[in-house]
């Protein structure tokens, strides 16, 4: 069943990113930053009063400017500015600081982020027992354990599809922060896996390993 708009999980933001929502929150249009940084309400809400207090600005900044007319020609009863310059002033300081709040709110949605995957990746560095390892090893049936480490040998048609999927193995890799050894014997490919600050085998090794089994059969790389 399709997710309502309302409950799909909001993607992360960047630290990137929300340094320059902030940016444009503080130094260019209160609400725009917001936006980008896909608080979709609080940012419609805060453009909206942005605007409206520009209008109400430059409807007073008209009125003034009719009013000294006025007293140059001597007119006896010019128009008073009123009121709306201090509202539109009002709104406008309103909608900025609540921008304000916004661009703090996603900084700290960044730092938390960010905390949660350095959590993620120390937990995954936790050395296996011997009791979790069998466990592991079941969902990786094709990878054989040797010591502290787990390994592969891939085979393909050739030398270039071999070339291919190891390139696409290092990508996965960098995304990981976890290298695997590498061994090239024209079109055969192996893979071993350990965690050396671990000390032995641990969750990434036999999260990399699936993520390899499953892109030779993604990518469709046929074995010879």
């Amino acid at each position: 069943m399709p997710m309502k708009p309302s409950s799909r999980p909001r993607k992360s933001i960047s630290r990137v990113a929300a340094r320059n929502a902030a940016l444009v929150n503080q130094f260019a249009t209160p609400g725009l930053g917001s936006l980008m940084g896909r608080r979709w309400i609080s940012g419609a809400c805060q453009l909206l009063l942005a605007l409206t207090g520009c209008v109400m600005l430059l409807v007073w900044f008209f009125k003034v400017i009719i009013r000294y007319y006025g007293l140059m020609f001597d007119e006896e009863h010019p128009n008073p500015a009123g009121w709306v310059g201090e509202w539109g002033g009002i709104l406008l300081a309103v909608s900025w600081f609540w921008a304000l709040v916004t661009s703090f709110s996603l900084f700290r949605e960044v730092s938390a982020t960010g905390l949660q995957s350095l959590e993620s990746f120390a937990a995954g560095q936790l050395k296996l027992d011997s009791v979790q390892i069998p466990i592991a090893l079941a969902t990786v049936p094709a990878w054989k354990r040797q010591g502290d480490a787990i390994t592969r040998t891939f085979e393909f048609k050739d030398f270039f599809a071999a070339i291919k999927f190891v390139n696409a193995v290092a990508e996965l890799a960098e995304q990981a922060w976890h290298h695997p050894d590498i061994d090239i014997r024209w079109n055969k490919v192996t893979l071993t896996l350990t965690t050396h600050k671990a000390g032995g085998l641990t969750e990434m090794d036999f999260a990399l390993a699936q993520k390899a089994d499953r892109l030779q059969i993604a990518k469709g790389w046929n074995t010879s």
